[in-house]
């Protein structure tokens, strides 16, 4: 049996992997992680520096073997700077949770083209702001600098984030469910195209009314309970 790690230790006190995941489907915390929001929050998100840790404090001169993650130094990768997929995961663990403004807000977070805006950014994360980094450095002197850049692991999640978390668009079999988490200032949004539907441009509305346009056809669903409504 491997040894017990517990709040006390003076590294690695929070990990967002056991938040995200003990999220079940229908939203419920499991067993002790509950009510643990409000520390992800204010330990492993940074708004000012626009990256979310995977967690805090890195790992560096305790004798805690973690495995490979403690060869790189403290605030870079997997020790403690932003893993993109563990990110991703703590916005749609928020959103699972029946949340709607932090998702998105962590999903702006998140975005590189926030990275990317002007001159001192590119500067700072060194990537393209037309690509999702795996990683982002949190430790001085090289906070917010991105690295495996092009990683395509990191776009697909943010592409499952956006379209199925945040816009609530799930395709079942040949069915559209939809479950939208509308930003407040949103009234409504369509979606360009649905990839093996004979479905175009649906405009899904706040009010819970999809207007669906396809091959002959033009009609008007209604869907009761969109969170955020």
């Amino acid at each position: 049996m491997g040894r017990r790690w517990v709040a006390t230790n003076d590294e690695c006190q929070i990990d967002s992997l056991p938040q995200s995941w003990s999220v079940d489907q229908r939203g419920r915390r499991a067993g002790a992680f509950a009510r643990r929001d409000a520390a992800v929050l204010s330990r492993l998100v940074r708004p000012r520096d626009r990256l979310i840790q995977l967690f805090d404090p890195p790992f560096d001169r305790s004798d805690l073997n973690p495995g490979y993650i403690k060869g790189y130094i403290p605030g870079v990768r997997e020790n403690g700077g932003q893993y993109t997929h563990g990110a991703i995961w703590t916005a749609m663990g928020f959103a699972m949770l029946g949340e709607n403004a932090a998702p998105w807000e962590l999903f702006q977070m998140l975005n590189p083209v926030q990275h990317g805006a002007t001159a001192q950014q590119i500067a700072t994360t060194r990537s393209s702001r037309m690509s999702w980094p795996r990683t982002f450095t949190a430790w001085r002197p090289h906070i917010g600098r991105g690295g495996w850049t092009w990683y395509t692991g990191s776009a697909g999640w943010m592409y499952r984030l956006l379209l199925e978390t945040l816009l609530g668009l799930n395709l079942e079999g040949t069915q559209l469910r939809l479950t939208p988490r509308f930003p407040a200032n949103w009234t409504s949004f369509r979606t360009l195209s649905l990839p093996a539907q004979p479905i175009s441009h649906p405009l899904t509305k706040r009010t819970g009314e999809m207007i669906v346009q396809g091959p002959g056809r033009h009609r008007k669903r209604r869907q009761r309970g969109f969170p955020g409504r």
